[in-house]
C-alpha cells in the first residue's frame, strides 16, 4: 500500500539512491525514458522490501562485515543460509521456541537460561523478574506475544500455554540433553508435555533435531497436508517426526 514516494524513501535508509530517483523525488523536470527508469527502480525495490530472502541477506552482511571487522578476519562468517519454516500449529510453535530458545547453551555459550543475551528468553525473564518483584521496567519493545495467564480466558494474540510451564520445559530439555552443560536429568516430565501426550524420549529427539526433522514447516501431520495442498507440493517433510509424537499423528 506504500506510494512510490514512500518506498523510495524507505530504499534510502539502507541505500544510497541513484540520481535519477533522487532528482524524481525532487520533483525536478524529468523526459518519459527517465520516468520509466525510475518506475522500474521503485517496482524492484518495492518487491525486495517485502522479500525475507532479501531481508536476511541485508541484514546477516552487516553483521558478517561487523563481526569480521571485530575478529580481524575476512570470509564468510554464516555457516549456511538461513531456513524458513511455517510453524503450523501451537506444538510446533512450542518446539520451535524451545529448539532456539536451547541454541546458546548448544553452542556452549552460556550454562543456563538465565545467562543468555540478546534473545526473546532474556527479554521475558526480566519482564517476569520485573513483575513478580513489582520493579521498574521499560517498555517490551520487541513486542514478544505473551503467554496465556489463565486457560479459561484465552485470548486470540495469547500463546496458549503458561509462561512458568514454559520455562520448566526449556530448563529440563535442556538438562536432559546437554547434561554435561546443565547438571542432572530430572526424574519428572514437566507438565505441559504431559498435557500434550508428548513421551519424553520423542520429545527430546524431536527438539534436538527441530530443524532437520521438519522441511518448510512443522506442524500436525494433517495441518502438513493442508499446507502442501494449498502451496501445490507434491508431498511434506516430516512425516516420520509427525508420528513419533503422539500429539502430532
Amino acid at each position: 500500500d506504500l506510494t512510490d514516494a514512500e518506498v523510495a524513501y524507505r530504499w534510502q535508509q539502507l541505500f544510497a539512491l541513484p540520481l535519477l530517483v533522487g532528482d524524481w523525488l525532487a520533483e525536478k523536470p524529468q523526459n518519459s525514458a527517465e520516468k520509466v527508469v525510475v518506475s522500474e527502480c521503485i517496482a524492484k525495490w518495492r518487491g525486495r522490501l517485502m522479500d525475507i530472502s532479501w531481508f536476511m541477506r541485508c541484514l546477516n552482511e552487516d553483521i558478517a562485515r561487523k563481526a569480521n571487522k571485530e575478529d580481524g578476519c575476512k570470509g564468510y562468517f554464516w555457516e549456511s543460509r538461513f531456513k524458513s519454516q511455517a510453524l503450523l500449529d501451537e506444538k510446533a510453535l512450542l518446539t520451535c521456541m524451545a529448539y532456539v530458545d536451547l541454541n546458546p547453551i548448544r553452542a556452549g555459550m552460556c550454562q543456563s537460561v538465565e545467562e543468555q543475551e540478546f534473545t526473546s528468553m532474556q527479554a521475558r525473564l526480566q519482564q517476569w523478574h520485573a513483575n513478580h518483584h513489582n520493579a521498574e521496567t521499560s517498555p517490551n519493545k520487541t513486542q514478544l506475544l505473551p503467554f496465556e495467564k489463565q486457560f479459561d480466558t484465552q485470548q486470540p494474540i495469547e500463546i496458549p500455554y503458561y509462561f512458568e510451564e514454559y520455562l520448566h520445559l526449556v530448563d529440563w530439555t535442556g538438562r536432559a540433553i546437554r547434561d554435561d552443560k546443565r547438571g542432572f536429568i530430572p526424574a519428572n516430565q514437566p507438565k505441559l508435555l504431559q498435557s500434550l501426550g508428548i513421551e519424553q524420549e520423542t520429545w527430546l529427539h524431536l527438539v534436538k533435531d527441530f530443524s532437520r526433522s521438519f522441511g518448510s514447516a512443522a506442524g500436525s501431520w494433517e495441518a502438513l497436508t493442508h499446507h502442501s495442498e494449498l502451496a501445490g507440493h507434491c508431498w511434506s517433510r516430516g512425516q516420520v517426526a509427525c508420528h513419533q509424537l503422539s500429539g502430532y499423528g
